[in-house]
């Protein structure tokens, strides 16, 4: 078993950007030559040590005079300023830790594109970690934290609320994105997930269907949870209450035997909601190939998150798209004010869908 992690004694690294690199052999040999300090691009350059910083800084103020001069010096001087070095002098990282659980669903990947074309743009850089699976969350926070981050966010996955104190005593802001966890310090960004479920209710029986069926994801996750409750209750206010359930648990093969299992009960279901696409394209495929059911006249599918694979002539599955650009800027947003210390944390932010109309239904 493997000890715990003593979070009192995690190291902490020094160097200053500008330390001398000179050296001699053990037999006296000449001394290396002394790296380019900033200040000697500053002087070559005939400006500030602040402008040369802010040279290369991105989105700082500073002309393209200024900039091209600082430029033209550091690469006669062959100067490349060290980013992590300098985060460490101010204790202050601009490194912000994406943690993700789940990279074989492909909305993942194309939030993992998003964050990194966002953070980029502001100057932040991104540091992946990687949850395995059956794995806690919990485990892999502590080996972001020794990376000195600026912040975290946490897709796909939710963390502990005594993982989250320890992030609060590091003074590390954590923000959740298309999850959200009961605990004060961490922020939360989602889409609307009720609302989204409530609007496939909508959709089914507006074109008749009544005998409703939900393929479920983790049934722990609250991205789950809440598509559950909001389509459970809607469907409610339409008078049916009966709805057949079988779990997926959010993967292509259980949306597969998900469908088997639950079109094989009777009544038939003759609509079924899949908490997310890729249980919908699982679904689908179990429909009309195993099955040789036609979709939608014999059953409706729809699925919730429109993933680029929604769209192909072979599936035109009709689902709920999660605003992505919408949610990572937002997420984006609310950490750095957490970490500009403008607020505490614990937010939970909802942004609306909508439902993209095709073919399965």
């Amino acid at each position: 078993m493997a000890s715990a992690m003593n979070f009192n004694a995690m190291p902490v690294f020094k160097r200053s950007i500008d330390s001398p690199a000179n050296s001699h052999n053990e037999n006296g040999g000449a001394a290396r030559r002394k790296p380019p300090t900033s200040y000697d691009v500053a002087k070559v350059a005939g400006v500030s040590q602040s402008a040369v910083s802010r040279a290369f800084s991105q989105g700082a103020s500073i002309s393209k005079k200024t900039r091209a001069a600082v430029m033209e010096a550091a690469g006669a001087l062959d100067y490349r300023p060290n980013a992590i070095a300098r985060s460490l002098i101010r204790r202050r990282s601009d490194i912000v830790g994406l943690v993700m659980a789940d990279l074989t669903n492909p909305f993942y990947p194309e939030v993992l594109v998003k964050f990194t074309e966002q953070l980029q743009a502001i100057g932040k850089r991104v540091l992946l970690f990687t949850v395995p699976p059956n794995h806690s969350i919990d485990d892999t926070l502590p080996q972001v934290l020794q990376y000195q981050v600026g912040g975290v966010v946490i897709t796909s996955a939710t963390m502990s609320s005594a993982m989250a104190e320890i992030c609060q005593r590091f003074n590390v802001p954590v923000v959740l994105f298309n999850r959200s966890v009961a605990v004060d310090s961490v922020s939360a960004v989602c889409c609307d997930n009720s609302s989204g479920a409530k609007a496939i209710v909508d959709f089914f029986i507006a074109r008749g269907r009544r005998r409703l069926g939900f393929l479920s994801g983790d049934t722990d996750a609250s991205t789950n949870i809440e598509r559950e409750a909001g389509f459970r209750r809607r469907a409610a206010e339409h008078g049916i209450h009966a709805i057949e359930t079988v779990a997926g648990g959010f993967s292509y093969e259980g949306g597969y035997k998900a469908a088997l299992e639950i079109m094989a009960r009777r009544p038939r279901p003759d609509a079924l909601f899949a908490a997310n696409d890729v249980m919908a394209l699982g679904a689908l495929d179990a429909l009309r190939y195993q099955l040789g059911l036609d979709v939608p006249k014999d059953v409706a599918v729809i699925g919730f998150d429109d993933i680029s694979a929604a769209a192909w002539p072979s599936y035109k599955l009709t689902t709920f798209r999660q605003p992505i650009d919408r949610m990572v800027a937002e997420t984006i947003r609310v950490l750095g004010e957490e970490i500009e210390g403008e607020d505490r944390g614990g937010r939970t932010i909802q942004i609306a869908g909508r439902l993209i109309e095709r073919g399965s239904a």
